[in-house]
């Protein structure tokens, strides 16, 4: 029972990081954090941006969950800090590696999903201004995104 209640726990915190990571981007990274996240709507040729910044502050209340979780043996504060662990890796790897290729991993991976995410982020980036951004979602995309992945490849250079 201890473990349905912890899964349960784990997916629930990792769906609710796609929430939490959408308020921040909108309110926050382009709101009066907009200095830091700015370089990161420009095309920027370094490995690293100001922007990166934000995964090493996002990183705090996960690992203090994960911390406090087992030096005080309360294991939901654990399991809640490794599913945003988790979230952040999957933010690594889809946003960092897939959609911008900051290393050269998953360049042929293809389904209706990663283009529609694909294509959202594309929109995203559209605009290079702090006002005016649409599509503040990382893994839940809205289902245009699908509509049009489908008639296009991933390859497809249009937005």
């Amino acid at each position: 029972m201890e473990f349905l209640l912890y899964t349960l726990l784990f997916i629930a915190s990792f769906l609710l990081m796609e929430f939490v990571a959408w308020l921040t981007h909108k309110y926050l990274m382009h709101g009066f954090l907009w200095k830091m996240h700015k370089d990161h709507h420009v095309n920027n040729k370094g490995v690293l941006e100001h922007n990166d910044w934000f995964s090493v502050l996002f990183s705090i209340p996960s690992f203090l969950c994960i911390y406090c979780g087992l030096e005080y043996n309360y294991p939901l504060a654990s399991v809640a800090g490794f599913a945003m662990a988790a979230y952040g890796l999957a933010y690594f790897l889809v946003h960092d590696i897939f959609i911008h290729q900051r290393i050269k991993l998953f360049r042929n991976a293809d389904s209706m999903y990663l283009r529609a995410v694909r294509r959202s982020h594309r929109i995203h980036h559209k605009n290079t201004e702090r006002e005016h951004a649409q599509s503040f979602g990382f893994l839940i995309v809205n289902k245009k995104y699908f509509q049009q992945a489908a008639s296009n490849s991933l390859f497809d250079k249009k937005g």
